[in-house]
């Protein structure tokens, strides 16, 4: 991992925090486990103001290519859950990909037990689109 734990701006630790607080446990087994993993990093993630965070975290609305071990390449962006669209390739932060990607980094690299199986995955590009600072969170 490329600064040693996931990297999360404040306020959108706070949303993704709340968010995870009331979303509870999901029906879905390998939901439920993606959730708990991602509960589990942030306990020793590092937040940091907007001015700190870096160009190539994934936080919400990242644009991220990320290549597996199984052979496949996909860019997504990750959203909150009411933006999700997987038409659009907007996954929520709470499905298993969002929840493995966030708050990595370009070329980091992550292991996540997905619904098909643990895969390893190899991030090769995030770019930043509109983020969360600045927007009023609100749930």
């Amino acid at each position: 991992m490329k600064y040693g734990s996931l990297i999360l701006e404040k306020k959108e630790y706070v949303y993704l925090k709340r968010i995870l607080n009331i979303t509870g446990y999901s029906s879905n087994d390998q939901t439920q486990k993606s959730i708990e993993k991602l509960l589990d990093e942030l306990k020793t993630a590092h937040i940091v103001d907007e001015e700190e965070m870096p160009e190539d975290v994934i936080r919400f609305n990242s644009k991220v290519t990320v290549v597996s071990d199984i052979g496949w390449e996909k860019t997504m962006q990750v959203v909150i859950p009411s933006d999700r669209d997987v038409t659009q390739n907007k996954i929520s932060v709470l499905m298993p990909m969002g929840a493995a990607l966030f708050g990595y980094s370009n070329n980091d690299t992550l292991e996540w037990d997905f619904p098909g199986g643990k895969q390893q995955l190899k991030i090769t590009s995030v770019t930043q689109e509109e983020t969360l600072s600045g927007i009023d969170l609100v749930i």
